[in-house]
């Protein structure tokens, strides 16, 4: 009985002891805090000692100017995180003018939530990310929006364990939203989720002339990240150089990292740049996947496979049941899905490309570069139309086995052969045990530059690509039976995807 009454007694001095400081435009920085007599400036904040479960609530609908600061080393626990949020009715806006608006380092537990950070705008003094989580482990975020910042919306470095979610980064320079490292290692950053995020209209730095900037969410220098339902447009369309450029949703210098049921749509590059996609992984990416996703008319490819000099090695990567439309027109790529190395000494090393649909009525559905140095490449069960050749580039590679073959112009045009059964027997493709695994057909495809789809959400309603043909369902080829292949068991909208189903969506 005593030893239950001394449990009692200590969890009612813990919940006693949580404590709730409140700001609102109303209050005065020497009140004590409380909900009845806040404080004004979030100033304040930089100088408390936040223990676990408390709270830190500044008043919905109203401007808190300066930079949010939580102190240094700042901890919750599992059962109870520090909680940053508004309170009242709407959400409150930190204005932070040309500074960061929000900063976490070095703390654990956090839950930020609910918050609206604004910067001055990327040309306009700014020269900041929006909100900043540095050395920082389990760390919640959730319906976040953050504008007007030079570098990211938001920046997650060197951290692990965070979750991340209904973040709204819009009308940044860099990036929307960014996971990097400072040591240069995948294992800066660990076990990080993000999902149901939007990035759109981020269109550049106008600052670095020296590298790619305007990039929707870009991830680099970790493992085990997942981005999931996130939507990425219009980015990209002021990077203030030419060369390398920005992608909607992209990891480079990672491992582990899986892009799935996201939306990248009508990003840009700059005039004479490059890139300009829909998602990538580019150098050094390993055992890694892009899956369930739809881009279209992004100025570059739909999916970019990259490896450029001095990456570390890019190696077993997976593109599975993403659907590609009208992709590629603007920049380099010309094509869906587009291949490229920097040079012969770092290349690209086994990639499973299949059951993805790509369409393009103006190029090619896949293009290999000039220099574009792989091995072990393999496209299976994969819908492939382009307008004239389907396949376009000098160094055409790679295992094509039970693929449909469309070309709008010439009804099959791969390496500027026009027939299907002359190309399978001069190249050895699409061959197996003596017959010809693939087929010639057109997909039959409508409405292809009528896309409305705006968000991620939506995609398993998307059925644009969707096929009816009998032979679409059974006349590809079993990948785990003859390869040990793991399919995944569902289609580009989440249904039960057949055994032999060539194609994205069924």
């Amino acid at each position: 009985m005593a030893s239950c009454q001394a449990e009692l007694n200590k969890q009612v001095n813990e919940t006693a002891s949580l404590k709730t400081y409140y700001l609102s435009n109303n209050g005065n920085d020497n009140n004590d805090g409380s909900r009845q007599h806040p404080w004004k400036n979030i100033s304040k904040v930089k100088g408390l000692t936040l223990n676990a479960g408390d709270s830190v609530l500044l008043q919905g609908g109203q401007i808190f100017t300066g930079t949010l600061i939580i102190n240094y080393h700042t901890s919750g626990t599992v059962a109870k995180p520090v909680v940053i949020s508004s309170y009242g009715n709407g959400v409150a806006t930190i204005n932070s003018s040309n500074e960061a608006g929000l900063i976490l380092n070095n703390c654990n537990y956090i839950q930020l939530q609910n918050i609206k950070v604004a910067g001055a705008g990327r040309k306009n003094g700014n020269t900041a990310s929006g909100v900043t989580i540095a050395y920082c482990n389990n760390i919640k975020i959730d319906s976040l929006e953050v504008e007007g910042y030079q570098k990211s919306g938001l920046l997650l470095r060197n951290c692990s364990d965070i979750q991340v979610q209904n973040v709204y980064a819009h009308d940044n320079g860099y990036a929307g939203i960014s996971v990097d490292g400072e040591n240069f290692s995948k294992k800066d950053c660990r076990n990080i989720e993000v999902k149901y995020c939007r990035a759109e209209n981020n269109p550049g730095d106008p600052t670095n002339r020296n590298n790619h900037s305007g990039n929707g969410i870009i991830v680099s220098q970790c493992t085990n990240l997942k981005i999931a339902y996130c939507t990425a447009t219009n980015n990209g369309w002021d990077m203030p150089r030419t060369g390398n450029g920005p992608v909607g949703i992209w990891a480079w210098e990672a491992d582990s990292v899986t892009i799935e049921h996201c939306l990248s749509y009508r990003n840009k590059t700059s005039a004479g740049g490059q890139d300009g996609g829909g998602f990538d992984f580019d150098g050094g990416i390993t055992n890694s996947a892009i899956q369930y996703c739809l881009s279209y008319e992004n100025e570059g490819s739909g999916i970019g496979l990259f490896q450029y000099s001095n990456a570390s090695e890019w190696n077993n990567n997976t593109i599975r049941y993403n659907v590609s439309i009208n992709d590629g027109n603007v920049s380099a790529a010309k094509a869906g899905i587009y291949i490229w190395s920097a040079d012969a000494a770092y290349y690209l090393k086994n990639c499973y490309i299949y059951n993805n649909t790509v369409y393009n009525d103006k190029n090619a559905a896949i293009s290999f570069a000039p220099v574009s140095t792989n091995e072990g490449f393999v496209f299976y069960n994969n819908i492939l139309a382009g307008k004239k050749e389907i396949i376009s580039g000098n160094n055409i590679t790679g295992k094509y086995l039970g693929n449909c073959w469309w070309s709008l112009d010439d009804g099959f045009n791969v390496n500027q052969i026009t027939n299907f059964n002359t190309w399978t027997v001069q190249k050895r493709q699409e061959i197996l045990n003596g017959s010809i695994a693939g087929i010639n057909i057109n997909p039959g495809f409508t409405n292809m530059n009528s896309i409305i789809i705006s968000d991620a959400r939506m995609l398993p309603a998307f059925l644009s690509v969707k096929v009816a043909n009998p032979v679409f369902v059974n006349g590809g080829i079993d990948i785990l039976q003859l390869f040990g292949i793991i399919p995944g068991g569902k289609d580009f909208n989440e249904n039960a995807a057949p055994v032999k189903g060539i194609g994205a969506s069924f």
